[in-house]
């Protein structure tokens, strides 16, 4: 199954995505799924991510649903904020530690001595 995002609406707090399910004959089957936008900003989630976010839910409860009016839950938004946390504890475990902090005198071993000249009067 595909499925495309024909476009979204605001519901009060919510915003309710609009999906057509494409069956394999190309049957079209339209669906929604609503998020929670309180929740949404409680889990550090962007706006921007919701269309993806609500396809990928799609894409995998596609087998044992057969409703076309859905919810991303609380637990779905839990469990992806924390797979993101993980993943920036990784890339964070890979960098590099940081360098030795500058000191004033940086660059004075290849810089010539300041010659200071009186003026004459």
């Amino acid at each position: 199954m595909q499925f495309t995002l024909t476009g979204f609406k605001q519901d009060l707090g919510f915003r309710v995505f609009s999906f057509e399910r494409v069956a394999a004959d190309r049957t079209r089957t339209p669906c929604s799924i609503r998020a929670d936008l309180a929740l949404v900003r409680t889990y550090g989630i962007r706006v921007q991510e919701l269309p993806l976010l609500c396809r990928s839910f799609l894409e995998q409860h596609d087998e044992g649903i057969d409703s076309t009016a859905l919810i991303f839950t609380e637990d779905d938004m839990r469990l992806h904020a924390d797979s993101c946390a993980a993943t920036r504890n990784a890339a964070a475990q890979k960098r590099k530690p940081p360098r030795r902090p500058q000191t004033p005198n940086t660059g004075a071993a290849w810089r010539a001595p300041a010659v200071i000249t009186k003026a004459v009067s």
